[in-house]
């Protein structure tokens, strides 16, 4: 009868004082679930096995991990088996075909969900062999392990099974030590142990995803999992509220709990077996799957500290001269003793060193609870080095840093500088590298015009129309590049006339037709060279890939006028802002992070990052691991997506920067007067 109670019981070598006796419904049957823990005592787990042969409709047996664990037992694994052999008048299980199941369905879970969770994460294993299944899957999203227990740390098994005669040997002798006494086999074990737990614990800071049973965990001695997804099994709210102590991120519960009392997955499979009244107590992969779904049964993603995320993320700089190697040591002394000479040789050196991590970032919070953390990993090259050799050159050190990051956990890296430039703009390092890529360039398009708006607004020297409109001119020098022609389209819908300077005639004259197409209300005029119209624009965007050269004439620039300067390296140097006192040059727009960020110096107030590294953040924080700005074309509507990414994590546009850095309200004032001091003079000698 399908309303008759069925019995199951859980005979457990672990410790008695987790016990229960409880009515449950399962599968809409009622259920009679009982727990008896014997404190690390085989016998009485066989004695327990038999006793319950007569009454009960399936027994399952677990434990002696966990046993071992808490000391409560010290012999050989195996003879869990003699337990389960017992009696062969009902079925006996322990979880082995539904703990593949479940562990299968809960990572693949988690990374549908929230796609890219696991990729490159460093994983921590502790235990043994009962984390092979977990392990196996984990190895399609990460190569980043490492393991308490020796022999998952060499692998030598899965190593050595891919040449024939090296697997026979290796199944020969590990068959010769399995024969073995378990006290014999654990102090063979016992000094591969010693050291791998040190190897292990020293990973354990930096490690992303920790692989343990409650017992496992507690054992090693864990002090903060801050920043860590812990995957284990049979977690009960009193577990949950320990792991939780150490700040745990997320705990994922490969075994589901529909029940008040806690279950593990042997228990289950055991409940299963019952209510399928199967006389052999076997179930097929599809027979478990089926009761999954009718039990209704889901993978527990539990954030006992509050739901968090965190990304992780990878960025390449590299100098932009010859000064910005002297940063660090010892080149900073050998500067200050050689001549110029020997840092001609040095810098040419450098553009053949490998990369290097630079600097580690954390502290990244957004508002919406997703964190991120990265390392900038700088290559040597400056511009002009890897100006002078082909973009092979550069596309190698590129992928090799894509490799480190890779290795680091990153899970999207960006390119910085002229690394994002040279070439075919990240195109070919996006097909080749390890992980996805972004030049970040559509958020600098969005930063540049950002930073020139709120400059704008606080010179108070341009009018605008009803509309917002800039009644003025702009100009767009480098228009026909990747972020200028993004640019030239943003300053279409801001301004009254908008110049596009470039020397590539064609590109430049098809972008005109595009612009106009696409906004008939906007003026557009081209030239090769901007130094005719200078005097009349109120905006310039500088955006070349000119490496130094000059290519404008500040000189001749109208007083009060905003150059944003989003070139890398920059189009102005510091001699040139110099000349113009009375004009506001900003370089670029760059992105204030959320939350306390901490990082190595990079040239900017702290907490601030260039856009093209505030891109690399904001995708990570977003979750959208993906190739998303590469190549010389950028598309509009990404450049929109970023901006509306950023405003969701709490970015923002921070203080106006120029080459002396950070720009103050009395710098805003000042440059405000001398416009308007310079203006009247001009105005006095044309008699205007």
């Amino acid at each position: 009868m399908t309303d008759q109670t069925l019995t199951v019981v859980n005979v457990s070598l672990a410790s008695s004082e987790r016990d229960y006796d409880t009515e449950v419904k399962f599968l809409d049957r009622p259920i009679h679930l009982r727990r008896i823990g014997t404190d690390g005592d085989v016998r009485a787990a066989e004695d327990h096995v038999r006793a319950w042969a007569n009454d009960a409709d399936a027994v399952a047996v677990t434990g002696i991990r966990e046993a071992r664990v808490a000391g409560l037992y010290d012999g050989d694994l195996e003879r869990v088996d003699k337990v389960k052999q017992a009696t062969r008048m009902i079925p006996v299980t322990d979880g082995h075909a539904l703990r593949d199941v479940l562990q299968d369905w809960s990572i693949r879970h988690v990374q549908q969900e929230m796609p890219g969770y696991f990729t490159n994460a460093r994983v921590v294993v502790l235990g043994g062999s009962n984390h092979a299944t977990t392990i196996r899957l984990l190895r399609e999203y990460t190569e980043n392990f490492e393991f308490a227990d020796p022999l998952l740390r060499l692998d030598l098994s899965r190593r050595l099974h891919r040449n024939p005669v090296l697997g026979l040997a290796t199944d020969t002798a590990t068959g010769s030590v399995g024969r073995l006494p378990g006290a014999v086999r654990s102090r063979l074990r016992a000094p591969g142990h010693i050291v791998s737990g040190a190897l292990a614990r020293r990973a354990m800071a930096d490690s992303h995803v920790v692989v343990a049973t409650y017992e496992e965990l507690m054992a090693f001695g864990v002090e903060s999992l801050r920043g860590k997804t812990v995957i284990t099994t049979a977690v009960s709210d009193e577990r949950l509220a320990d792991i939780a102590a150490l700040d745990v991120d997320m705990v994922l519960d490969t075994t589901p709990q529909p029940f008040e009392v806690t279950i593990n997955v042997a228990v289950l499979e055991a409940l299963m077996v019952a209510a399928s009244g199967s006389p052999l107590g076997r179930l097929t992969n599809d027979d478990l799957l089926d009761m999954i779904v009718a039990a209704g049964l889901t993978p527990r993603m539990l954030y006992p500290n509050g739901y968090r995320r965190r990304s992780r993320f990878a960025f390449v700089i590299h100098p932009l001269s010859q000064r910005y190697l002297t940063n660090v040591e010892p080149l900073r002394t050998i500067e200050r003793v050689s001549p110029s000479i020997v840092m001609d040789g040095v810098e040419k050196a450098m553009a053949y060193a490998p990369p290097m991590k630079y600097s580690r970032v954390t502290g990244v919070v957004s508002p919406t609870g997703d964190e991120a953390e990265g390392w900038l990993i700088t290559v040597g090259g400056t511009p002009k080095e890897l100006m002078s050799h082909s973009p092979e050159f550069t596309y190698a050190r590129l992928l090799a840093a894509a490799e480190d990051a890779k290795k680091l956990g990153a899970q999207i890296m960006g390119l910085g500088a002229f690394t994002k430039v040279v070439g075919d703009a990240g195109v070919t390092v996006a097909k080749q590298a390890p992980l996805p890529i972004t030049t970040g360039n559509s958020y600098s398009a969005s930063g540049a015009l950002w930073a020139a708006h709120d400059a704008l607004d606080r010179l108070g020297l341009t009018e605008r129309d009803e509309e917002g409109r800039i009644r003025g001119k702009a100009m767009v020098v480098g228009a026909t590049g990747a972020i200028g022609s993004v640019c030239a389209r943003l300053l279409a819908l801001a301004s009254d006339e908008l110049y596009l300077v470039s020397p590539e005639t064609a590109k430049l004259l098809a972008l005109k037709a595009d612009i106009e197409r696409e906004h008939p209300r906007a003026s557009i005029f081209v030239a090769a060279t901007p130094n005719e119209h200078l005097p009349e624009m109120d905006v310039i965007v500088t955006a070349t890939s000119g490496a130094g050269k000059r290519v404008l004439d500040i000189t001749a620039v109208k007083p009060g006028c905003v150059i944003t300067d989003v070139a890398r390296p920059l189009d102005l140097s510091a001699e040139d802002v110099a000349k113009r006192p009375d004009v506001l040059v900003i370089e670029s727009g760059e992105i204030e992070l959320p939350g306390e960020v901490r990082m190595r110096d990079i040239g900017l107030p702290r907490g601030v990052a260039y856009a093209c590294l505030a891109e690399t953040i904001a995708l990570a924080l977003e979750g959208r691991y993906e190739t998303f700005t590469i190549g010389r074309n950028i598309e509009w509507e990404k450049v929109k997506e970023i901006y509306r990414i950023g405003l969701r994590h709490g970015m923002k546009l921070s203080s106006i920067s120029g080459v002396n850095g950070v720009y103050s309200d009395e710098d805003l004032a000042r440059i405000r007067e001398l416009a308007l001091a310079r203006r009247a003079e001009l105005a006095a000698a044309t008699g205007d």
